[in-house]
């Protein structure tokens, strides 16, 4: 999430392992969807608009806000009906090399599960594409960089999706939900006018 939302503390390999856990776990997943997109729910609407019990998605619930993911909205809750809203998250997966074997298997799944996402969302916007006016925008663009050019581009990336990003809350009129990705990675290690071409 790019709001300017400062980074939390360091996480350990092994609260690590459980938040990718988590947001592996397909219905966590579309709760947190659901949270995202409808700003707050309960147990019982959530069990509608899922198709599942409420016990089940009360369950979940629960170890969401354990990992700070969402957080129950004391205003709203009355006894046992209990109304959750999604906290502001921003999470850097660190370098594969360096994780337990447990913590790189719950990040390998989970970006299984980002790619299908991707995926679908990469396939409905050349759908929905309108022209370069329109709500749906795909842009592809190959260039040549150094390290540290690349890493600058990056900073001023984050520092771009920072300047125009707003929460629910402070979208001005007629602002929607918009899904951004972004992916980038060097040709194929191999050798140009004698001189490698990746890392």
């Amino acid at each position: 999430m790019t709001d300017g939302t400062p980074e939390p503390p360091e996480l350990t390999s092994l609260e690590r392992t459980a938040l990718y856990k988590s947001l592996g776990n397909p219905l966590r997943r579309r709760i947190l969807d659901y949270l995202h997109r409808h700003a707050e729910a309960n147990s019982t609407v959530l069990a509608r608009e899922l198709g599942e019990s409420s016990g089940t998605t009360s369950y979940h619930l629960r170890k969401l806000a354990e990992q700070k993911l969402i957080e129950e909205i004391p205003e709203k809750s009355r006894g046992r009906e209990r109304w959750w809203r999604s906290l502001p998250f921003n999470h850097t997966t660190p370098d594969p090399a360096t994780m337990a074997p447990d913590e790189y298997d719950a990040a390998r799944q989970l970006a299984m599960l980002k790619i299908d996402v991707d995926t679908e969302l990469f396939r409905r916007a050349h759908r929905e594409y309108r022209g370069p006016e329109g709500w749906a925008q795909v842009q592809r663009y190959g260039t040549w960089l150094t390290k540290e050019e690349f890493l600058a581009f990056m900073r001023e990336y984050r520092t771009l999706l920072d300047r125009y990003a707003h929460s629910r809350e402070t979208a001005t009129e007629g602002a929607r939900p918009v899904d951004m990705r972004f992916y980038a990675a060097p040709g194929p290690v191999g050798e140009w006018n004698g001189e490698p071409t990746g890392p």
